[in-house]
């Protein structure tokens, strides 16, 4: 197939183009050219796709047969590129969130969920509504927290920041949150399981991984894996309400339970995660935050400070 990727040189959009080029796919980026692409001598579309007019001249006489749009945000982002390729594509692949999802009493999240209309990701399922609306063949992924080598998000890095400095890990609440970690390999290998598959139209599916950690475990797992004793870690919960962080991001996770069912995409698209919790954050441990010096970086831990100091 002839693929076009919305990115496709960072972090998800590595991870699928790599996948895709072995499998045997014909795979063009389209992206503003500020990084390097992930393989030498691909092809590459160099544009900014917040202007409509600029998109669909840089793409106008362009054919593919799949298109994974990786990093639209906002309807606005997507309409331009559906209307550029109306009634020409096999299938529209595009990279929503769990975010969406409206806080609930009962978990795990399931696809059919209520939305909430104030999460932060309005902008995704507003997308996916309008691919719903005019009945495109797409398909919509919503994984929950991504992580892996060349994670542009601080999820485990900050809680390795903390442990290769033995520092205590500053956890709101009881720390028996549960939340949910995907590895990006995982994530990419269920995107290539789309294409092709009947099943997958005009569906959303959940993708992570296969189990639930409570954020005293994620702390936990972190140590393991950055070759740290578990029991020895010194975890410090605390209440956000008693201090007044402004614009200061106190804890890299929502503090809430926040995870997925990925039973139906296990199911129709014939995958299932190949990383543990472990073993995916040793390999971003090994193969990210320590090769690229991080461990030996400065770091603000200013607000940790305040909060050791107040708990």
């Amino acid at each position: 197939m002839r693929i076009l990727i919305m990115g496709g040189t960072r972090f998800i959009g590595v991870y699928l183009t790599k996948l895709l080029v072995q499998q045997g796919h014909e795979v063009v980026l389209f992206n503003r050219g500020n990084k390097p692409a992930p393989i030498e001598g691909i092809q590459q579309i160099h544009g900014d796709r917040s202007n409509a007019e600029e998109l669909k001249t840089k793409l106008n006489g362009q054919y593919f047969d799949a298109i994974f749009d990786n990093n639209g945000r906002e309807l606005s982002d997507t309409r331009p590129l559906v209307e550029a390729f109306w009634g020409r594509l096999e299938h529209f692949i595009y990279m929503s969130s769990a975010g969406v999802y409206l806080k609930s009493d009962q978990m795990p999240h399931v696809e059919g969920d209520a939305i909430d209309p104030k999460s932060r990701h309005k902008g995704k399922h507003d997308t996916e509504a309008y691919l719903t609306e005019h009945d495109l063949p797409f398909t919509a992924i919503r994984p929950t927290y991504i992580y892996g080598p060349q994670n542009y998000n601080d999820l485990e890095a900050w809680f390795f920041d903390r442990l290769v400095r033995d520092r205590p890990i500053p956890i709101p609440g009881n720390g028996l949150h549960f939340t949910q970690f995907g590895h990006v390999q995982d994530l990419a290998q269920a995107m290539t399981h789309v294409l092709g598959n009947a099943k997958a139209q005009g569906q959303i599916y959940n993708v992570s991984g296969d189990r639930y950690v409570t954020f005293d475990g994620l702390a936990r797992a972190c140590a393991q894996a950055a070759g740290k004793d578990p029991t020895s870690l010194k975890i410090v919960h605390y209440d956000p309400k008693q201090f007044d962080f402004g614009k200061r991001k106190a804890f890299p996770l929502r503090p809430q339970h926040f995870f997925a069912s990925i039973q139906k995409a296990m199911r129709d698209l014939h995958w299932q995660p190949e990383y543990d919790l472990v073993s995916g954050l040793q390999d971003s441990f090994h193969n990210d935050y320590l090769t690229s010096g991080r461990d030996k970086t400065e770091i603000d831990f200013s607000t940790d400070d305040t909060i050791l100091q107040g708990a």
